[in-house]
């Protein structure tokens, strides 16, 4: 398994907050027989013997310094599996922006898609140029009518600054 970015930088973020904090701890940080990838391979080896799908924060935080603690914890394999950190992310207003941007296109183009997709099986004994003109009038249509209706629905959603998942493992 490789460990996802944002897992690898959680844990590592809290480690190096509690070595800034805890000079002890910051010690036994430095060991050059111990690293990041292999303390989360040790956090995934611990959640899965555990069998639970989500643990609390904290659990999986005490597992990392305790890889670290234990020098006879080495050679930790990978582990094949789905991990899900929860953190808050915060977006910018010029974030929320693009995103519904980006969320607004999407739903047309795919509302184009079935338009001409419909169109295309029901029009079976029309011209080409019939053909082409209904399908262009359907995709305007259909794109006009979706826009309008997410441009709703955005008005009345607040847009929120964080967004945040809720297992740590899955």
């Amino acid at each position: 398994m490789k460990i996802s970015k944002a897992f690898k930088e959680t844990i590592k973020a809290y480690l190096d907050k509690r070595a800034a904090e805890d000079e002890l701890f910051a010690v036994t940080y430095q060991k050059e027989n111990k690293s990041i990838d292999e303390c989360c391979n040790y956090i995934v080896q611990c959640a899965k013997e555990g069998k639970c799908e989500g643990y609390d924060p904290s659990e999986v935080f005490s597992w990392a310094i305790h890889y670290y603690d234990e020098d006879d914890i080495k050679n930790i394999k990978p582990i094949s599996c789905k991990v899900v950190v929860n953190q808050a992310v915060k977006l910018t207003e010029e974030d929320l922006v693009a995103a519904k941007d980006e969320g607004m296109k999407l739903a047309i183009e795919e509302a184009k898609i079935l338009a001409m997709k419909t169109l295309s099986e029901s029009v079976a004994l029309l011209s080409e140029e019939d053909i082409q003109d209904a399908k262009n009038q359907a995709i305007d249509k259909i794109a006009i009518d979706q826009k309008k209706k997410l441009v709703a629905k955005a008005a009345k959603k607040k847009p929120t600054a964080e967004v945040e998942q809720i297992d740590l493992f899955a």
